[in-house]
């Protein structure tokens, strides 16, 4: 099993102390939680995007860059790249630049991202937003895959034998499709034989699992070989400690601040107390033992091989959250490597032309 860290960058006061980070400190939290990140063995590290408050994660490109320029193992993601908003040509471009800088590190989570607030900002619908999506997808991995490319698509301008540059090194960067509700995104994933990413946050595993589901039916239908698939899914949050009641009260305050952001959101919580989120959510929150034993009710349903984790504190204290993630690199995470598998290719840089 493969483990990432992942960040969303949220803007937003420290739930705990109820400061306030600038903004330039926020980002360098982020680039210390890569640093830390490849310091402990974590697999990938990924960055979301996000076009509204309290997010300033527009521009992930540019933080995986400073990323990839100050590590050297550590895989980077995005968690997710909104395609429906962009245009895929200059998105290609800025991918295949950071992947060059990277030295092949990039891998790439699609979905069509969520908020009213930022379809408005760049004049997308709620009805068209999948279908955009969609085209965007298939016009993007046409351009990496083919050195010149004829399109005629319905959300931007034609092309006639386009060439876009640079070349990524990766030959081509795998593309994972980001899923938390809808069948659409799951669908397009099997379709191209891609691997998917479940969201796995906000509600109990169930609707997650039917998706995942649905995943693999779809799969089966396209003909694709089914020792191929993967699966990865996220985390609603982490803290792991000696007993489950000291996981339990650390976590206190990041739950605290976890309403609160529901709240500000006017969004009703699906877990109103921590003792519900511990319970039903996908959170890993307890023991190292009862995290192992949580991974694994997952994954009988799921059947994934990679996890994500949050990547940063979000009310823990820095000591408290580092202590934590060396806790999973010390005692969860060989468990989980032992006895759940990898995804089925090589981790590291695509340079053979295919995705296996």
């Amino acid at each position: 099993m493969r483990f990432l860290l992942i960040t969303l960058i949220v803007h937003a006061p420290d739930p705990a102390t109820g400061s306030q980070p600038t903004t330039s400190e926020r980002f360098r939290g982020v680039i210390d939680s890569a640093l830390l990140a490849e310091e402990l063995g974590f697999d990938g590290f990924g960055v979301g995007e996000r076009h509204e408050r309290p997010f300033i994660s527009s521009s992930p490109p540019v933080v995986l860059s400073h990323i990839a320029a100050l590590t050297s193992r550590i895989r980077l993601f995005t968690a997710v790249t909104t395609l429906s908003l962009l245009d895929p040509v200059r998105a290609y471009e800025d991918y295949a630049t950071l992947d060059n800088l990277s030295g092949g590190r990039l891998e790439l989570i699609i979905g069509k991202g969520n908020g009213a607030a930022q379809r408005d900002l760049f004049s997308v619908t709620e009805t068209d937003q999948w279908d955009r999506n969609a085209e965007s997808y298939e016009l993007f991995r046409q351009i990496w895959r083919q050195p010149r490319v004829t399109a005629s698509p319905a959300f931007r301008p034609p092309l006639a034998e386009a060439e876009v540059w640079p070349r990524p090194l990766q030959q081509p960067i795998r593309v994972w499709h980001g899923s938390a509700t809808s069948k659409a995104s799951v669908d397009l994933a099997a379709r191209y034989g891609d691997p998917l990413f479940s969201a796995n946050v906000t509600n109990p595993i169930a609707p997650y699992a039917e998706l995942i589901r649905y995943y693999r039916d779809r799969w089966a239908h396209y003909e694709h070989d089914p020792a191929r698939i993967a699966v990865g899914a996220g985390t609603a949050g982490y803290y792991a400690a000696r007993t489950s009641q000291e996981a339990i009260e650390a976590y206190r305050p990041v739950f605290a601040g976890y309403l609160n952001f529901q709240q500000r959101l006017g969004v009703t919580p699906v877990f109103p107390t921590l003792e519900d989120f511990v319970e039903r959510s996908s959170a890993l929150i307890g023991s190292p033992q009862q995290v192992i034993e949580k991974v694994h009710r997952y994954h009988e349903q799921f059947r994934h091989t990679v996890l994500h984790l949050h990547a940063e504190p979000g009310g823990l204290s820095p000591a408290q959250h580092r202590e934590s993630l060396e806790l999973f690199q010390a005692e969860i995470a060989p468990v989980l490597r032992r006895e759940i598998g990898d995804p089925p290719w090589p981790w590291g840089p695509v340079l053979t032309g295919r995705l296996d």
